[in-house]
């Protein structure tokens, strides 16, 4: 049956097709309309703002990683402070303060936006970690793998991966990093210096006596590359030859507990803790 109107009969069939046009330009319509709710889920390099330049400068260079930089007015640009603590159990909880900045771990992968993203951890120029957050646990075997000392670099990145930059340069801080230490070192309530020369223990190996709770920085200095171990707590660290290596640990369990090389099995000191 067809249907009158005052500009004319009209058809089933173009009824069903007039519908079909309409939803066709509304769909059009909202996915390329500009005022919608701002997203940062774009593929990069189809986001608005990556198209009209307002989220800085995509340069040429990288940052060593194969990750191009994305450089932005130091007025306002992002910024990262790194720190680290020894953890008693193992290794250290680092510690990221950001400014200007806010972690998006839901929207990695998507289009570049002012003052959000990530960051990556570098273990002496090495990748080390993503992270998404002010916080991330560093085991302490990581570090041994990397001669028992090192730096840690923070760098910050976009969503899309990009290198947020400054004058050409990655934003991103180095702290040094060695064992018992977090780039200055780390307050002991205690310090023991050992040295091994030809098998030699000096100070003679003897009992030294500690509060629970106090920290203990034991400074090896061999002439012989070797590992200095503290049993009960686990905790060591490679004795670079002719070098000397700090252990740093929290006396948290009484006892007594051997301090000893691995290689050649010489008894530094025994710990007390009452």
């Amino acid at each position: 049956m067809r249907r009158a109107s005052r500009w004319g009969a009209v058809g089933p069939g173009v009824v069903g097709r007039g519908a079909a046009l309409l939803l066709a330009a509304g769909l059009v319509l909202g996915v390329g309309g500009c005022g919608g709710r701002p997203t940062t889920h774009h593929k990069p390099g189809t986001s608005h703002e990556q198209a009209d330049g307002t989220v800085g400068r995509l340069l040429a260079a990288d940052d060593g990683t194969g990750h191009r930089l994305r450089q932005v007015d130091a007025a306002g640009a992002p910024g990262v402070r790194l720190s680290a603590r020894p953890d008693s159990e193992d290794g250290w909880n680092i510690h990221l303060t950001v400014r200007n900045f806010r972690f998006t771990p839901d929207s990695v992968g998507g289009a570049a936006l002012p003052g959000r993203g990530h960051a990556r951890l570098f273990l002496d120029g090495r990748p080390l970690a993503r992270t998404y957050g002010a916080w991330h646990h560093l085991p302490a075997t990581l570090v041994r793998g990397a001669g028992g000392s090192g730096s840690l670099t923070a760098r910050l990145y976009a969503d899309d991966h990009t290198a947020w930059a400054v004058d050409g340069k990655s934003i991103q801080t180095t702290i040094p990093l060695t064992t018992g230490s977090t780039g200055t070192p780390a307050a002991a309530d205690r310090t023991l210096d050992i040295e091994v020369r030809q098998g030699t223990v000096r100070p003679a190996p003897g009992r030294t006596e500690v509060k629970k709770g106090d920290r203990i920085a034991l400074r090896v200095r061999s002439d012989r590359a070797d590992t200095l171990h503290v049993h009960g707590y686990d905790k060591e660290v490679r004795l670079p030859a002719g070098r000397t290596a700090t252990l740093t640990l929290t006396a948290d369990r009484t006892g007594l507990f051997e301090v000893e090389t691995h290689e050649s099995g010489l008894l530094l000191t025994q710990l007390v803790v009452r």
